[in-house]
């Protein structure tokens, strides 16, 4: 690695800039651009996320009090916050979103192979959604409730990483349901989700694409059980049957056998009613599979704590998705470094030494290698041991 590098410029040499190049040509994103290209407004909004800036003013103050390093940084333009703010207004969100999805599909082949707990072949997704809430009276058009406004990430996490598969941005009113009509169902892959997601249409589109569910029982599930298959109660464990549905609509919208089974959390004193159209798997295993959804929570708690998503430099809705979109995309540019540096650090660590960095002209790998951060003792330990992979 080049040593007369800057750090931030190190780590931008891992992204894919021919594809960065492709999507902005697919959506004419420097079309009458003369000085402040879409790069620019990507690596300032990247610099943005990496060193923690709280607005437009902060960004150019601290971009412009190192004038003379922007241009081995990659940015070419002026720095100005009237630039960026016109920039994030009116710069097609879609490049960012597309690039991100680049990003996504060069990380997860990386992280195939990591064990998240339990040892299945198979690709297990968890399903779930996070709600940003947003000053209505600024955010006109994320409207939620009367006196509130909010957009929604809707996320299908890889729980082996974890990296976000796929990921949509909606308003604030769009049930979480609603997002099983956008999912691309891989054949063979377990897709693990809360009670929310419910319909039985779209769970039975899941079960004809050859895709697996394990979804959490309503209290009110109308059903008739067929069989009760023997099970260790000393495990938790309460059933395992095979059933129909006998609602008045449900039975036409899932006329299959389903799987319920019922468990008892005895570490967290909850009753867990599952239902899945897997009949191979013990009942035990399906159970687990439903526990490690939890992960999906985990993950949304660290990226609004540690990623720039709660506080938006712009108003528009063009502006907020187009720093949602940056912000995944700095995650996962970070977890892809981390595995090809082979770095045994969690993405916490590096990102705060990246944080504090940006500017040091040593190698990326031994600035990340040589720095040992000892956790204190205050600190839980419960949400950040999902990013020790």
């Amino acid at each position: 690695m080049n040593s007369g590098k800057s750090v931030f410029s190190q780590l931008t040499d891992f992204l894919p800039l021919h594809l960065f190049r492709k999507c902005v040509r697919k959506y004419h994103g420097n079309h009458r651009v003369r000085s402040f290209s879409c790069l620019d407004q990507f690596l300032c909004m990247a610099f943005a996320q990496l060193t923690y800036r709280e607005s437009l003013r902060d960004i150019e103050a601290c971009l412009r009090a190192v004038s003379s390093r922007c241009y081995h940084m990659g940015i070419r333009g002026n720095v100005a916050r009237n630039t960026l703010a016109h920039a994030n207004e009116t710069r097609d969100w879609r490049i960012y979103a597309d690039f991100a999805q680049f990003l996504i599909n060069i990380a997860r082949p990386l992280y195939a192979g990591d064990d998240f707990g339990l040892q299945l072949d198979e690709t297990v997704y968890a399903l779930d959604s996070s709600t940003i809430e947003l000053c209505l009276s600024i955010f006109t058009w994320a409207r939620y409730q009367k006196q509130k406004g909010a957009v929604r990430l809707h996320t299908l996490l890889d729980l082996r990483g974890p990296i976000p598969a796929g990921l949509w941005i909606t308003d604030g009113k769009v049930g979480d349901v609603t997002i099983l009509d956008s999912l691309i169902a891989e054949p063979g892959a377990f897709y693990i989700m809360d009670r929310g997601y419910i319909d039985f249409a779209r769970l039975h589109a899941l079960h004809e694409a050859q895709a697996f569910f394990v979804v959490r029982a309503r209290d009110n599930m109308q059903f008739r059980r067929l069989y009760s298959h023997s099970i260790d109660r000393s495990t938790g464990l309460r059933c395992d049957q095979t059933i129909v549905l006998t609602g008045i609509h449900t039975p036409r919208y899932y006329p299959e056998k389903l799987r319920r089974i019922h468990y008892i959390d005895v570490e967290h004193d909850r009753n867990i009613v599952t239902v899945t159209n897997n009949f191979l798997l013990p009942a035990l295993v399906i159970t687990q599979l439903y526990k490690y959804r939890w992960q999906i929570e985990l993950f949304f708690k660290w990226i609004k704590q540690h990623l720039r998503i709660k506080a938006f430099y712009g108003t528009s809705e063009n502006a907020v998705k187009t720093q949602i979109w940056i912000a995944v995309s700095i995650y996962v540019l970070v977890a892809i470094v981390k595995k090809r540096l082979k770095l045994e650090q969690s993405l916490y660590t590096i990102l705060q030494i990246l944080s504090v960095t940006c500017f040091e002209k040593t190698p990326i790998h031994q600035i990340l290698t040589e720095s040992t951060l000892e956790p204190s003792q205050y600190d839980s330990g419960n949400q950040l041991l999902l990013f020790k992979f």
